[in-house]
């Protein structure tokens, strides 16, 4: 059975990098790059909704192992093209919300602007739970309109509509409060959260997994 975020996200896999970019800017992508960057250690990781692979380029040089992975068979093509040259990235189509992975086997769970697409994301939550070594580390970034004034949500939305039509659904604006609640609830201890403010915004958060 295809998943309706599959469908949804696989028509765009070829123009998804231009697409975002046109929507949100270069600019606070590359910010989102540039926290990252300061990230050390990751040990092993499982990487959700990987897309294109943009993201992975830039904590593959941080992390022993990856394995990335995407509902899309589309996208994980268009991924497989971009980390050619990355012998620790492992490519690979998966379910956030129900995975085949045993539990404790990832060091780092990093999820790229993918929480607030998914229909269930209090599920993919408690999947990256069971999946973390105790200790482990939660990374998420997410789009918001958190804090944009209403004539910017506008013009973002009509952009979005250009780019990539109707979303699923259930695509979600998280507030750093609503986020951070969503993730405690599912076993984390957050330890960061902070909006990275371009005309678009986005936010980025750090949570732990600790044995009970």
């Amino acid at each position: 059975m295809v998943h309706r975020e599959e469908k949804y996200w696989s028509k765009y896999a070829r123009s998804y990098d231009e697409g975002v970019e046109y929507v949100v800017g270069k600019t606070l992508r590359q910010a989102i790059v540039k926290r990252l960057l300061g990230e050390r250690d990751l040990g092993e990781v499982i990487e959700f909704g990987c897309g294109t692979g943009y993201f992975t380029k830039v904590i593959a040089k941080n992390a022993r192992n990856i394995i990335a992975t995407d509902l899309s068979d589309e996208m994980l093509e268009v991924a497989r093209i971009h980390l050619k040259d990355f012998q620790n990235v492992t490519i690979q189509k998966a379910n956030c919300e129900s995975t085949s992975f045993p539990s404790q086997r990832f060091d780092t769970v990093f999820m790229a602007n993918v929480i607030h697409t998914i229909e269930n994301p209090y599920k993919a939550l408690q999947e990256s739970h069971r999946i973390l070594r105790d200790g482990g580390l939660l990374l998420i970034t997410s789009y918001t309109d958190y804090g944009v004034n209403w004539f910017e949500k506008i013009e973002l939305s009509l952009r979005y509509l250009q780019k990539f039509g109707m979303p699923p659904g259930y695509y979600r604006n998280y507030s750093p409060n609503e986020l951070a609640r969503l993730v405690e609830n599912a076993g984390f201890k957050v330890e960061e959260i902070q909006l990275i403010s371009n005309k678009a915004k986005a936010l980025y958060l750090k949570g732990r997994k600790f044995s009970s």
